[in-house]
């Protein structure tokens, strides 16, 4: 079975199906069912019990974007890549970068590019040269949280253009994609326009080309998820209802009943 690539996305007629995922068996899950499964590196907050993203190292990224590609076959599987891991200079970016591909078999690399600074766009073009299918970060990007803390882009023409300005140069250094967070409505359908590669949102609206949500947000794994998330289960809930019902049945003798034990014997 061939993966979905950065051709395929940009050839594709319907909304793109983006999730984030961390581990084997959730991408075996998601593998016939979304385009492309993001190993972001909001695995520090979401499960690795960090408060937000920074913390996370380019050799944790690595080994969990290698989990899901183990554990896909067709989704295109994508690499976060975490703070610091890039911009620095472009020798270190490319080396990371590469790493992602080389070792973890992920299709592309993800790189959060803030409207004001962060990394080049030049540092993009030349990933982009050296044959690294680079997908674009802009509006909200959290590794610029400590420094800009979290807010919705977009509400002033000088920063909705801002980042139409920045998803084009995006585009002219060779991204496949833009993924937009956290901006206005408005802003998510001015840059769809603007640019020729697809818009992937997440707190984005309505008109842009896809979407991306967090696994754990959407199967309502989260304690406080986004406004902009809808939840399509409570596995919270289901997880807490079974270890609680297992805990009463454990304390009250219920468990282990008799088919769940071994008999002595046999003819071995």
């Amino acid at each position: 079975m061939e993966r979905v690539t950065a051709k395929d996305l940009l050839e594709k007629d319907e909304p793109i199906v983006m999730v984030a995922a961390y581990d084997a068996p959730t991408a075996e899950i998601l593998d016939d069912v979304a385009d492309v499964v993001l190993v972001g590196d909001s695995i520090g907050d979401v499960r690795l019990g960090y408060e937000d993203t920074l913390p996370v190292t380019v050799e944790q990224s690595l080994s969990h974007t290698a989990a899901v590609v183990r554990g896909s076959e067709s989704a295109m599987v994508v690499g976060d890549m975490p703070f610091a891991s890039f911009g620095v200079s472009v020798e270190e970016t490319a080396e990371n970068a590469a790493r992602y591909l080389k070792e973890a078999g992920a299709g592309a690399v993800k790189l959060e590019t803030p409207v004001d600074g962060g990394v080049s766009v030049e540092t993009v073009r030349r990933l982009t040269e050296l044959g690294v299918p680079v997908m674009g970060h802009v509006g909200l990007t959290p590794q610029q949280v400590r420094r800009e803390g979290y807010r919705v882009l977009g509400r002033d023409d000088d920063e909705a253009d801002a980042v139409v300005r920045r998803a084009r140069e995006l585009e002219d250094a060779g991204v496949f994609s833009v993924v937009l967070e956290a901006v206005t409505e408005e802003v998510g359908a001015s840059v769809t326009e603007a640019v020729d590669v697809p818009t992937i949102g997440i707190g984005a609206g309505r008109e842009v080309d896809g979407q991306v949500l967090v696994i754990d947000d959407l199967i309502g794994m989260s304690e406080n998820p986004p406004s902009f998330v809808k939840e399509y289960a409570d596995v919270r809930g289901e997880i807490r209802d079974a270890v609680e019902e297992y805990a009463d049945d454990v304390r009250s003798g219920g468990f282990p009943a008799d088919e769940h034990v071994f008999g002595g014997g046999g003819d071995g």
